[in-house]
């Protein structure tokens, strides 16, 4: 083979290794959480940098803050956004869709649970189902009256709901997802491999106020074998990731003002991370997306960021 061509074809490989190495995006906020979407990024999944720019100023909603952004990429390379748009008041959560991050579509607010006496819709939750080619929407809400009371106020007794959408234009149903008995918030789905899904959420009764885990043999469960917690108390908004063949499990211990994190192999035992974690001081919790690394290195210089 002449030595051109050998050259050419290493330059090749070297160019497409480089871009299917994996990167990691952290969808965040910054109370108040009026300023909007920011994002950090992370080579490793460990450490993490602020853009320090913020992509997606808050435009709907009665409060039009933006909480709790979650993210995920289609299959065509385009990122759909769902968010918190005000603590009580709104019936639905904000939604919007970019093809780079830098330029979005008209933000919508879905007014899903307009036919109930919801008080609020918190922390919605993207999940793409490669089975069927859509996106799950899981959210918690309070309807006062409707479930058994706990300690909570009957205002802050929630349960878990989901609708289902291909392209956060059109939407399914508002139903119930999850009713393990007592008030739950924060809920994240994930896949642990074929026919084996986890649910990682926060258990909101006045005693706990910490994470947990169930499992089911669907993204819509019937969930079930609820784990011990896994946390501390005064935790929440947990976010998941697969590095190699572990889970990091990052939450927000806010009793503590830290934001911290636990490695699983398997959603049944819970460990301290192999490698020390670092965030920027600020950060509130998101959800993270695995992205090709030259996607990253792109944007951080279209941002101008070194």
């Amino acid at each position: 083979m002449p030595k051109q061509l050998t050259y050419l074809l290493v330059g090749l490989l070297i160019i497409l290794a480089s871009c299917s190495q994996k990167a990691y995006l952290f969808t965040s906020f910054q109370e108040p959480a009026t300023d909007g979407l920011r994002l950090l990024y992370s080579y490793n999944g460990y450490t993490w940098k602020d853009m320090d720019t913020v992509f997606l100023k808050p435009g709907v909603g009665t409060q039009k803050v933006m909480r709790d952004p979650s993210m995920v990429q289609g299959p065509d390379g385009t990122f759909y956004l769902v968010w918190t748009s005000s603590w009580r008041g709104d019936k639905g959560f904000g939604h919007a869709t970019s093809k780079d991050l830098l330029h979005w579509s008209e933000q919508g607010l879905l007014p899903i649970m307009n036919e109930t006496e919801a008080v609020n819709v918190w922390a919605p939750e993207l999940f793409y189902d490669k089975e069927s080619d859509d996106m799950k929407v899981v959210w918690a809400a309070c309807i006062p009256g409707k479930f058994p009371k706990g300690q909570e106020e009957d205002s802050n007794n929630h349960r878990l709901y989901y609708t289902h959408t291909k392209d956060l234009r059109a939407f399914g149903r508002c139903e119930l997802f999850f009713d393990p008995g007592y008030s739950v918030i924060d809920a994240v789905i994930v896949q642990q491999s074929k026919n084996k899904y986890v649910l990682v959420f926060k258990d909101n009764t006045r005693p706990e106020r910490d994470l947990k885990v169930a499992h089911g043999s669907s993204p819509l469960g019937p969930w079930s074998n609820i784990s011990a917690p896994f946390t501390d108390k005064l935790t929440e908004g947990p976010s998941v990731v697969k590095l190699k063949n572990r889970w990091l499990i990052y939450y927000d211990a806010y009793g503590k003002k830290t934001y911290e994190a636990v490695e699983t192999r398997d959603f049944l035992t819970f460990q301290p991370p192999a490698h020390q974690i670092e965030l920027p001081e600020g950060h509130k919790h998101g959800t993270i997306v695995p992205v090709k690394k030259k996607l990253v290195k792109d944007l951080l210089k279209q941002l101008g960021k070194p």
